[in-house]
């Protein structure tokens, strides 16, 4: 069997402004396509995040990115540039540092929803 996954639905406050923030901070080419009530961002994998406005509470959830040694240290420019606290551990821990796991690295940051992103140059050792 063969299970890919092909999308996910990345709830928020607004689908413009929260789509636009990870085309830009992650230099994506291709802009948010409308979909219904949604607004898709594709990426290099075939897999899209639909972002979906929502009124009330939104349960932060964790989106991990795998990038070239290269586009990290772009996207850690772009993070830096703008002023975004960032992180070396999941549980915000290890404030203003940056990881390095399995011979790559990382770096934890919030989107303006507050979830949790990450992008990382290597997939984790043995799972990925």
């Amino acid at each position: 069997m063969n299970v890919q996954l092909n999308h996910t639905i990345v709830w928020c406050r607004d689908k413009r402004r929260s789509s636009s923030f990870l085309i830009d901070i992650l230099g994506l080419q291709n802009a948010a396509i409308p979909f219904g009530p949604m607004l898709v961002v594709k990426l290099g994998n075939s897999v899209s995040l639909d972002f979906y406005d929502q009124d009330g509470d939104i349960a932060s959830q964790h989106y991990a990115f795998l990038v070239s040694e290269d586009d990290f240290d772009l996207i850690f420019a772009r993070i830096k540039k703008q002023g975004l606290t960032f992180w070396a551990a999941p549980g915000k821990r290890g404030a203003g540092e940056t990881y390095q796991h399995n011979g790559g690295r990382g770096v934890y940051f919030d989107d303006p929803d507050g979830h949790l992103l990450e992008v990382m140059t290597r997939p984790y050792e043995g799972i990925g």
